[in-house]
């Protein structure tokens, strides 16, 4: 029987291999709850046997539910009737049957009825969902909007919500964007002000709200008359109600099983989360940064489901006498398709593991106030690590899942473009990953400050630091490629034109995670024979273009800088 877990042989490995011990421990405070519940883990090797076992029963839903109902979703899409959303059938079955399977509190504590699972396991989970079905982003929500309330609510907030979140009881969704204010979320207008009664009320519009039609919502609003930017934005808890009114539903190019809204929020009651001004700086921050390692799962599952397709045509589609996998123009894109797949999964993980230890070390000194001089350094050693790493990986697999959709068009050909074939649709849902959550060019802004501050090179010494001698011509490139990423590193930084590293950010960005890819693939071929070669495909690939990006930088001629404006009139 079809398992989207037990299938995927690179999930597998590294559940096998990556190093969970001391997540495991700061998520389980050292197990105080094996007597508490009776699903709750009594030591390491217990939570990766549960973690397994969940995970298993996911892969089991994607591949008997989610994906057979998946091209029916998207051609059925949602409806807006008489102000309420209509899910495709598809939808709602797999939401019936992931809430009876006690899956909608993924990442939740157990006292809310969750399954308290880190972060790295929740993104093979969401892996696996979105190769199912790429617009099934229900699941990854509900984990977003409950893990935010749950570090940030008040208890009776919580109290209130979250049990109800986990059973599957309620949607949910994370109300920010504004026509106006899209990627500049400082510009957000929605207005929050309090009555004679000191509660709050919302008014105004929110435009490309995902699931807006959830029960359950956080909503960044304007909460100090007269301010602008983010320092007048406060962050509120509302429960749906006839105060609000879904306008419209947009008529996307993708994921057209996941209702897009626009709302309309007319006194609408809502309570304060957290402290007043910090809506934007630290709740919504938060929240967006669990999204976008989401997204990046998400790209990910697309770009798995995209790949197996194309390697199946290739296989059975015969042109001249033999299987068109056999022509190198197409075994080479199967083949960078396959290679940088398993690099965005290494990377995914790797940022997974540094936002668990950052998440964990935050509870431990939270919880043990008496003993937050163990956990300062590491704190914020891996606070720094996951702030770096999380808008990489967001770059890095959702430009790599557009890519891997556009090549599986390309390897069907002409039947790739007609809508009977799924890549068709993979290549739709794929495009909005680059986008929404922030933008590429926005993940470039946030990684860019990691990079220019030294935190990308302490943990690139780190990784030069362990042992490669089974891939020593290997390191060698990697080695050099760290040289010529300094070299422009250090160039662009001494540039007197303040934009002159602005306009290379990106490719600073690229060649510093290419590096990182490349010792992370190395790390890998530690355990398996064949991830060296993958490791060897993607450092000969990386080479080359990470030396071309450098020498564009040290010309320093920046022909776009000084012409754009002429050019583009």
């Amino acid at each position: 029987m079809e398992n989207f877990l037990l299938d995927n042989k690179d999930i597998l490995f590294h559940l096998e291999h990556m190093d969970m011990d001391r997540i495991i421990r700061l998520k389980e405070d050292d197990f105080s709850e094996k007597d508490l519940y009776s699903h709750a883990p009594v030591d390491v090797e217990d939570a990766k046997d549960s973690y397994l076992k969940i995970l298993e029963l996911v892969g089991k839903i994607c591949a008997e539910v989610l994906e057979p109902y998946a091209a029916e979703v998207d051609e059925e899409g949602v409806k807006l009737v008489n102000g309420e959303v209509q899910y495709a059938k598809g939808t709602r079955l797999a939401l019936d049957i992931l809430a009876k399977a006690d899956l909608m509190g993924f990442a939740l504590p157990r006292k809310y009825g969750g399954l308290n699972a880190p972060t790295t396991i929740l993104c093979a989970a969401a892996e696996m969902v979105s190769r199912a079905d790429g617009s099934f982003l229900n699941f990854g929500l509900q984990q977003d909007i409950a893990e935010t309330l749950c570090k940030f609510g008040s208890e009776e907030q919580k109290n209130a919500v979250l049990p109800r979140l986990a059973s599957g009881e309620v949607g949910s969704s994370m109300i920010l964007t504004e026509p106006d204010a899209g990627s500049d979320l400082q510009a957000v207008t929605l207005k929050a002000s309090q009555g004679p009664d000191g509660k709050w009320y919302l008014n105004g519009v929110k435009r490309f709200i995902t699931n807006g039609c959830g029960e359950i919502g956080l909503v960044l609003a304007r909460s100090e008359e007269g301010s602008k930017g983010a320092r007048g934005l406060s962050f509120f808890l509302y429960e749906r109600d006839e105060h609000m009114k879904i306008r419209r539903l947009e008529n996307k190019l993708g994921i057209h099983g996941s209702p897009t809204c626009e709302l309309q929020f007319n006194n609408a009651p809502a309570t304060l989360v957290g402290e007043r001004r910090r809506g934007l700086t630290k709740y919504t921050m938060w929240l967006m940064n669990s999204a976008r390692l989401g997204i990046a799962a998400q790209s990910l599952g697309i770009a798995e489901a995209a790949y197996r397709e194309a390697l199946k045509y290739a296989n059975e589609r015969i042109q001249f006498d033999q299987p068109i996998k056999e022509f190198p123009p197409v075994f080479e894109m199967l083949t960078e398709m396959k290679v940088n797949m398993e690099a965005g999964r290494s990377l995914m993980y790797e940022t997974s593991k540094f936002v668990d230890l950052k998440e964990g070390l935050e509870h431990f000194a939270e919880k043990y106030p008496e003993r937050s001089d163990e956990a300062k350094s590491d704190l914020k050693k891996y606070t720094r690590l996951a702030a770096l790493f999380t808008p990489i990986a967001k770059a890095f697999n959702t430009e790599m899942s557009n890519k891997v959709t556009y090549d599986a068009i390309q390897i069907h050909g002409g039947t790739g473009y007609m809508k009977e074939f799924n890549v068709e649709r993979h290549y739709r849902d794929a495009r909005i990953t680059n986008i929404y959550e922030g933008t590429t060019q926005l993940q470039v802004v946030a990684a860019i400050g990691g990079i220019t501050s030294g935190v990308a090179g302490g943990i690139l010494d780190e990784y030069e630091a362990e042992d490669y001698s089974h891939g020593k011509d290997l390191v060698k490139m990697v080695k050099k490629a760290r040289n010529n990423l300094d070299k422009a590193l250090v160039y662009a930084k001494g540039e007197e034109n303040e934009q002159f590293v602005t306009y290379h950010s990106r490719r600073i960005v690229e060649m510093t995670t290419d590096i990182i890819i490349s010792y992370l693939l190395l790390r890998d071929a530690q355990h398996d024979e064949r991830k060296l070669k993958v490791a060897e495909i993607f450092i000969h690939k990386m080479f080359p273009c990470i030396e071309m990006k450098m020498n564009y930088i040290l010309q320093g001629t920046s022909s776009v800088l000084k012409n754009y404006s002429e050019v583009i009139a």
